[in-house]
């Protein structure tokens, strides 16, 4: 394997200060090319399947579940993000926060990064060996969905869509597992999460919107143009409306709605306080996201952990 070249200044997203300076340079460039040093990503990959085995009700009993999961979107977000970055690598060279990406940067040799994607899918199956047959075919089925991911930009105005079906996938293979079968509840938190998002990395493009119109590349932000605020606010409601439907399937009982209060306001905040033209500030309320998956979380917890008594 060619030892790579140093690494460029970290993306401007980067949250290179920590973990991924301590370790050794050589070693730098394939965290980087694996976002470890953008652990937002893992985790919002990482909620839907930690909401769907809660509201089934198997937070407590399958709480190694929850690990297996989580060790998942650390490896699988990773190996996508490898994957992404091997098919994007001319286009990433000309987006301005982008462009010091390990492969665009040549830090990276394509045939080291593709090592470094096979390493990461191993571990991945690591984890699927975890599931029972069903769940398991359930999460091999996104395969063909992450596949396609890195080429909807160039043919729609809307991959973030594509990506919302695939980073809440996990919500299909959590339900599997604990209820044993797709049933309406898991697949309304699924839809759910699909338009959550849209909503969320519609923001995240807005720090890409001139740089995209400049080499072609379409998104959401840019096909919201001026009403990206309101689209914004559109996809939250209806992924409030969608897990209501969810946890209304659960527990039928109009107490049960109070725990997506929390979540609700904590994404109208974000819709009320972003600013499209500051890069900064859709940065800012894209991470806010986290706290989001988490407060989602509570309220999944808290209707399966009743319903289950």
């Amino acid at each position: 394997m060619p030892k790579p070249r140093a690494m460029a200044d970290p993306v401007p997203d980067s949250e290179y200060r920590g973990v991924i300076a301590r370790l050794p340079r050589s070693a730098r460039p394939f965290a980087s090319l694996a976002r470890f040093d953008r652990p937002i990503g893992w985790w919002l990959l990482f909620w839907p399947g930690g909401w769907a085995v809660a509201l089934a009700g198997g937070a407590v009993a399958r709480w190694d579940l929850l690990g297996w999961l989580l060790i998942g979107a650390v490896a699988m977000r990773g190996a996508g993000c490898v994957y992404n970055d091997i098919v994007d690598r001319d286009l990433d060279a000309q987006v301005a926060r982008t462009r010091s990406r390990p492969l665009a940067s040549g830090a990276v040799s394509v045939r080291a990064a593709a090592l470094w994607l096979v390493a990461l899918c191993l571990i991945g199956l690591v984890v699927l060996m975890q599931l029972t047959p069903f769940a398991a075919l359930v999460a091999v089925l996104s395969l063909a969905l992450v596949a396609a991911y890195p080429f909807m930009k160039r043919i729609t105005w809307w991959p973030q869509v594509w990506l919302g079906l695939v980073f809440s996938w996990a919500a299909l293979v959590g339900w599997s597992e604990v209820a044993g079968a797709l049933t309406p509840a898991g697949l309304l938190l699924y839809a759910g999460s699909v338009a959550w998002v849209v909503g969320y990395d519609t923001i995240y493009a807005l720090q890409d919107r001139d740089d995209d119109a400049l080499i072609g590349v379409r998104s959401s932000a840019r096909a919201l143009g001026a009403r990206v605020r309101g689209g914004v606010a559109g996809f939250y409601a209806a992924a409030v409306l969608l897990w209501a439907g969810a946890i209304w399937s659960v527990r039928p009982d109009p107490l049960a709605m109070v725990a997506l209060l929390p979540v609700a306001f904590h994404l109208g905040w974000q819709v009320v306080t972003l600013n499209p033209d500051d890069g900064d500030s859709a940065l800012a309320r894209f991470r806010a996201n986290r706290g989001a998956g988490f407060l989602m979380f509570l309220a999944c917890l808290v209707v399966g952990t009743s319903s289950a008594v």
